[in-house]
């Protein structure tokens, strides 16, 4: 396993380049060639979640790995909330400006909440749907509480020891957090306007309006997609039952469960999760 990006992505053809998405100046990370894909990253990440996951997939697909409206690097406007409507939408205006009619779309945590939003909102555009430990089902006061508490504390003083322990939550075996991986989160922490949106984002850990926008059973009934929900045995936000309601709600939707990993199946296990996400991605795109 390559334990920097730069190794990473040595020998891709990938760069990193900002695009305007309805007027939201997006940072994305785009290599390959092929169908359109677009990985979705969790609350208060980044793009570079999947970083480790861009070369095996950019030989297959054209990778976009985004950084969501208020997040990353990318524009944080104070004037909407940042709800699965609102980061919906901006990856559709984004999928406008790629010149992508359909898609196929990857979200882990709040990502696979957008990403599911989208394939029930837009069916038309959604080529193929992966859940990835998704929000949108589960809402557990103490979950809650606790990216409420973690979040706030990295934003006010963001120093290594509270990034660190932001992304240790996230991982069932805590030494796979790397040092650059700190470093860049850290990075996106100390921006100025990372204060001024956080709790606009921190919106859906209130329970009233995270229930507002959880899923029915109708409007997963409503996706068309090939769809694939990708869970783990020690997925700290909610337990395996939560990936089988989602299996269950969407018809035709395939499970699996990854041992041994936490939040972030696609950086802790990185062979198996390309291994399933390609597999299930080149026969539903076929």
């Amino acid at each position: 396993m390559k334990d920097t990006i730069w190794e990473a992505l040595l020998g891709v053809d990938a760069r990193i380049t900002y695009i305007d998405a309805g007027g939201i100046r997006t940072r994305a990370l785009v290599a390959g060639s092929g169908p359109p894909l677009i990985f979705l990253h969790g609350n208060m990440g980044h793009l570079e979640t999947f970083y480790r996951n861009i070369r095996a997939h950019a030989e297959h697909f054209t990778v976009y790995s985004i950084d969501m409206v208020g997040h990353g690097f990318s524009a944080k406007p104070l004037d909407r909330d940042y709800l699965p409507p609102t980061y919906a939408e901006h990856v559709r205006d984004f999928a406008d400006a790629i010149g992508a009619k359909k898609i196929a779309i990857s979200g882990e945590s709040l990502g696979g909440w957008v990403a599911g939003w989208f394939a029930q909102a837009y069916p038309e555009r959604t080529a193929a749907l992966v859940l990835n430990t998704a929000g949108g089902l589960s809402a557990y006061p103490e979950v809650m509480d606790r990216i409420k508490r973690l979040n706030r504390a990295a934003i006010a003083n963001p120093t290594t020891e509270t990034v660190r322990t932001r992304l240790e939550s996230l991982m069932y075996d805590k030494s796979v957090v790397t040092d650059e991986l700190i470093e860049i989160r850290r990075t996106i922490y100390a921006l100025p306007e990372m204060r001024d949106v956080l709790e606009r984002i921190l919106v859906l850990q209130d329970m009233d309006t995270r229930r507002k926008y959880m899923f029915t059973e109708e409007q997963l009934g409503r996706i068309s997609a090939p769809t694939c929900v990708i869970w783990t045995t020690h997925d700290p936000t909610a337990p395996v039952s939560v990936g089988e309601k989602y299996a269950a709600w969407i018809k035709g939707a395939k499970l699996h469960v990854m041992e041994n990993c936490g939040h972030w199946p696609q950086f802790e296990d990185t062979p198996t999760f390309n291994k399933i996400h390609i597999d299930f991605l080149r026969e539903a795109l076929a």
